[in-house]
């Protein structure tokens, strides 16, 4: 019985063995459609030659697919219980995000924000139920935290609002006033009292996500592919940006996942700056697959723009991936001058590559490829010298 209902109390930050659940990677799966429709509606918007709307529309609709992520998975690192109400909750999460994942395109297209709004509140709902819940089993501070939580999440819930009572022009920066606040409801509740996420665990699910974008990219640059051979057979101009996006997409891995990073984490101080710079390094990871998608349809002929903006649509999702990971990521590893100014000088190097017309891919996925023979070159021998001394 005791797995049907239990007391939600915090977990332990020192627990050994923590690793993701199934349900957990479950809730991310559901990501895939969202992250995907996001960006479908960023390839039809740069491959017309609006990225005006597009690139905006993009960042909006990225952060509200990621902040759902993120209110998850940092309040299952904490409270997970595994118990029939907490897994039925999460489960009516999940619808939520599939309903949000729906509204993107109308959102997008016409601003209309109304089913993207509802599938929020769905989600929020069940958020503010478990921070409820949580509060219920704690005492003190640990309790206060929970509540504040709560009333932060559903006070936003109210603030979006304004996506649908106010006029068109005003929908950016209710956007924009909105998602501030959102950020600041964790630093608000945790001012006082840490919540008791585990280091490990949540370097895994962070990692976990990046994986799974990383897929939705492959599979979004896989269609392109397919389409443009099915269509055009210009295998001469295609194979060169497949090839080099399946470059970048597999340094974007090795880049990643080169370090620990669950050794930094060791307070809300390292995390949540970790946690919010995310947003950049899971939106221009998903952006390359887009930027892929573009690159193909302005080479088969079936975008109506130059090749220069085709091939940025590649190198700079590419570059900021590279530079925010060492930013926010890799550099607290590195030791040196030369480790850390590997990936820094890649990202430029990356941008230069833009200027190199239907070669540009490639060129900027064997610099990928060279980036990451040089990290690797770089941490042998720095460790073959710790050896030696």
């Amino acid at each position: 019985m005791s797995n049907v209902l239990r007391r939600m109390h915090a977990r332990g930050r020192g627990e050994a063995h923590r690793a993701a659940t199934p349900l957990e990677l479950f809730f991310d799966l559901c990501f895939v459609v969202a992250v995907a429709q996001a960006g479908r509606q960023l390839v039809h918007a740069l491959a017309e030659g609006h990225p005006g709307h597009g690139i905006p529309g993009y960042l909006m609709m990225f952060f509200a697919v990621w902040w759902a992520w993120m209110n998850f998975s940092w309040f299952s690192s904490a409270y997970d219980t595994d118990d029939v109400p907490y897994r039925v909750v999460t489960l009516v999460q999940m619808a939520g995000v599939l309903v949000l994942a729906a509204g993107v395109p109308r959102a997008f297209d016409r601003g209309d924000f109304t089913v993207v709004w509802f599938g929020y509140l769905v989600m929020r709902l069940a958020m503010v139920a478990q921070w409820l819940r949580a509060a219920l089993s704690a005492e003190g501070e640990e309790r206060r935290t929970a509540l504040r939580y709560a009333g932060g999440v559903a006070l936003c819930q109210v603030g979006w609002l304004g996506l649908l009572l106010l006029p068109s022009h005003a929908k950016p920066w209710v956007f924009l006033v909105m998602a501030v606040c959102e950020m600041s409801v964790p630093v608000f509740a945790e001012h006082r009292q840490q919540t008791g996420w585990h280091p490990h665990h949540i370097a895994e699910r962070y990692g976990l996500f990046t994986i799974i974008v990383l897929g939705e990219t492959v599979s979004a640059a896989t269609v392109a592919v397919q389409s443009a051979v099915d269509e055009h057979g210009a295998l001469g101009l295609l194979l060169p940006i497949a090839g080099g996006g399946l470059l970048l997409i597999f340094a974007a891995y090795w880049i990643y996942f080169a370090v620990p990073i669950h050794l930094h984490l060791a307070s809300n101080r390292q995390a949540f700056l970790w946690g919010y710079g995310h947003y950049l390094v899971f939106g221009s990871a998903a952006a390359i697959g887009a930027g892929i998608e573009v690159a193909i349809e302005e080479a088969a002929g079936k975008a109506h723009i130059a090749t220069f903006a085709a091939s940025a649509a590649v190198t700079v999702p590419a570059a900021l991936f590279m530079l925010t990971v060492w930013l926010i990521h890799s550099r607290h590893q590195k030791r040196g001058f030369l480790q850390q100014s590997v990936l820094p000088v890649s990202s430029l190097l990356v941008l230069a590559c833009t200027f190199a017309g239907h070669q540009a891919v490639l060129l900027a996925g064997l610099v990928a490829a060279v980036t990451i023979a040089v990290g690797v070159t770089l941490t042998a021998r720095a460790a073959s010298r710790e050896a030696a001394a």
